[in-house]
């Protein structure tokens, strides 16, 4: 019975809970009378296959929300590039003692351009790299080993 196929309405059901978290409500968008709408949110919404439904749907939508690696690391790189805008207000004179505020895009900064380098490094492990080129940890030592008589 876990197999079971869900009706259009069903699913219209689940989705219309999923964004109301009302089932009455649900149910009445769905389609379904508003007479039995309780009733029949109450049983449907309780059947085993409904409740997997409805957790499969809530999974895909979380998926989306949360940000992939993938998309971080790219967004660290553009952020790192300057292909990433922000938008900034700027208060320009108008003449007569009058200014106005006015809203324009521009690159990020370049603190941030290096915020975002740096979490890069990290997660390529460069950041240890870069801390055994200090000093002794992998240069190149020089011996005198001329002979001095």
């Amino acid at each position: 019975m876990a197999d079971m196929e869900l009706t259009e309405k069903q699913k219209r059901l689940v989705d219309y809970f999923i964004e109301t978290g009302n089932q009455t409500e649900a149910a009445i968008k769905a389609g379904y009378s508003k007479k039995n709408a309780r009733f029949i949110a109450s049983k449907t919404l309780d059947l085993p296959y409904v409740k997997a439904f409805r957790e499969k749907r809530l999974k895909a939508i979380e998926e989306n929300r949360i940000a992939k690696a993938k998309e971080v690391m790219e967004f660290l790189t553009s952020s790192m590039r300057g292909e990433i805008k922000e938008e900034v207000v700027v208060v320009e004179g108008t003449g007569g003692g009058c200014s106005e505020a006015k809203t324009i895009e521009k690159q990020i900064g370049a603190n941030d351009r290096i915020k975002a380098a740096v979490q890069l490094a990290k997660r390529y492990g460069l950041d240890k790299l870069e801390d055994n080129m200090d000093g002794n940890g992998g240069g190149v030592t020089i011996i005198d080993d001329t002979d001095q008589s």
